[in-house]
Parts: C-alpha cells; structure tokens; sequence
C-alpha cells in the first residue's frame, strides 16, 4: 500500500468515527516526530500496539480486501496466563462496503463483535474439525446479543446497528459491510496480531508500504523500525 493511501485512510476514517459520537485519543494525533520525542513516555502503549493499523493482508487489494483498526487498549498476556489483572482488549474497525475480512480465527482470543453504526456486518461461519482446523462440513454455536445461536457452515449472519456476536477461539470468521461501510466496536481478551491469527489462506497479516509521502501518524507496524 502507498504511505499516501494510507494517510488518506486515516483522515476518512477518523471522520467516520467521529460522526458516530466517538473520539480517538489523544495520542492518536500524535505526528511521528511526536511519537519519537515521546517514546519513553509511550513505551506501555508501543509494548501493547495500541494505535492505528490499516491493512490489506498482503494481497495489494484494499478496497477488495482490507480492514481499519485502532487498538484503544490492550492489556498483557503475562494477566492473562495468570488469570487476574489486564487481561482485556478494545479496538474499533471499519468495515468498508464489501470489502473482505478474510476467513480467520484465534488461538488464544474470544472476541465480541458489536456493529457501532453504518450499514449491516455480514459474519460468515464455519466451525473447527476435532484439531482446531478450518472445516468446511462443520458449523457451531456463537452468542449473539448474549442469545446462543446455532450456524451451519457457512451461514452468513447479518448484523444492524447495536447487534453483536461473540466468537471463541476455534470459530473461523470473515466479515465484511452490506449496504455501505460499518463501524465496528471489537470488546476482546487480550490481543496478540503477530502470532494470534490462523488464516485459512496463506496470507500476510499487515501491508507492505511504499513511501511515496511521509506518514500522517503511525501504524503499529511502523513502532520497530521507527522508533529504534
């Protein structure tokens, strides 16, 4: 993807957000001479990933397949093998219309998918075979709303605005917008993007960028070789 995209991502999505009634927060503002200048300061929030990531899975095809996400807060997996302290996770993504969130699922993260606002989130499901792999025959169960509900594999469920589901680890996902680009509020354990997601494909999880501009502000992606 090129840095200029990416920065133009970033400004269309913080305007979406925003007319939503959310607000990002401060730091998210930062420019990247900030975040240098600040890095001791921030160094919870770059342990952590927190902050803007944008990507195209690799594949050079945003509009077709691609995501937002801003990491709010992400507590530490060391709580969470112990089981007590920050062992949660917040983000919001958007979901353009049509654009793919490929079919994926999660080790370690249960994640609660709620549509903030926009058009409808289409979720499609298939569940695990007896080793945790995708299987194509095999549906399950998910909570939406708190309500179990029952899929067959591939069903594809339809979410309005204020409907969620909750997806454990084992429940293979991709998503995507119906009707125009959603908003979406992502309430889960902690989160690990580097080692926690299991694609069916063989895809990467963050975009190759050229830049053809300077950025904006940073991506997580951007916290190694940047700030170093």
């Amino acid at each position: 993807m090129k840095r200029s995209n990416i920065n133009e991502i970033m400004a269309a999505a913080d305007d979406m957000i925003c007319s939503y009634g959310f607000k990002l927060p401060a730091f998210a503002y930062w420019t990247p001479d900030e975040f240098k200048a600040r890095a001791k300061e921030a160094e919870a929030l770059i342990m952590a990933r927190c902050g803007w990531d944008i990507t195209d899975y690799g594949a050079g095809r945003f509009d077709e397949m691609g995501l937002f996400l801003f990491t709010l807060r992400n507590g530490r997996l060391a709580d969470l093998q112990r089981g007590g302290g920050m062992c949660y996770a917040e983000k919001l993504l958007i979901s353009r219309q049509d654009q793919l969130s490929p079919m994926h699922t999660h080790v370690i993260k249960a994640e609660d998918i709620i549509n903030r606002g926009g058009a409808t989130m289409v979720v499609e499901l298939y569940g695990s075979d007896d080793d945790g792999n995708f299987a194509e025959d095999r549906g399950g169960m998910v909570m939406c709303d708190g309500i179990p509900r029952e899929f067959s594999p591939g069903e594809k469920l339809k979410f309005a605005p204020g409907e969620s589901l909750t997806l454990m680890p084992g429940d293979w996902h991709a998503f995507w917008g119906e009707g125009g680009d959603v908003l979406i509020g992502e309430v889960s354990t902690v989160n690990d993007d580097e080692t926690d997601n299991v694609f069916r494909e063989p895809i990467g999880r963050f975009a190759e960028i050229e830049e053809d501009v300077a950025p904006t502000h940073l991506l997580v992606s951007d916290y190694a070789k940047l700030l170093t």
